[in-house]
């Protein structure tokens, strides 16, 4: 197991939010999708844009840049032009902080 990061608060994300965070020099993307929070990094693999500031549509979020898409609950693309998947971190709440596992 990696260590657990405090991220943000719980009502720091919303359902149907998206956030962009720092955990310990690493950019991570944060969504909360009907009151589950997902974690996936923050950078998109096509150009590099931030993941977290982009549109969320149910599990999908969309970079703000070119337009790639990628499934919060998995990291993976499915929308072009990205062809690499993004990790995926397993989020941790404890109480009202939202923990990422790195």
């Amino acid at each position: 197991m990696g260590e657990l990061i405090r991220v943000a608060s719980v009502g720091e994300i919303p359902p149907g939010a998206c956030r962009h965070v720092d955990a310990a020099g690493r950019a991570v993307a944060l969504f909360n999708v009907d009151g589950t929070i997902y974690a996936i990094g923050g950078e998109c693999t096509h150009k590099g844009g931030f993941l977290g500031e982009g549109e969320l549509d149910g599990s999908v979020v969309t970079c703000p840049l070119h337009g790639a898409q990628f499934d919060v609950t998995t990291g993976r693309v499915v929308g072009p032009p990205a062809s690499t998947p993004v990790p995926a971190y397993r989020v941790v709440v404890d109480g009202e902080d939202v923990k990422v596992e790195l």
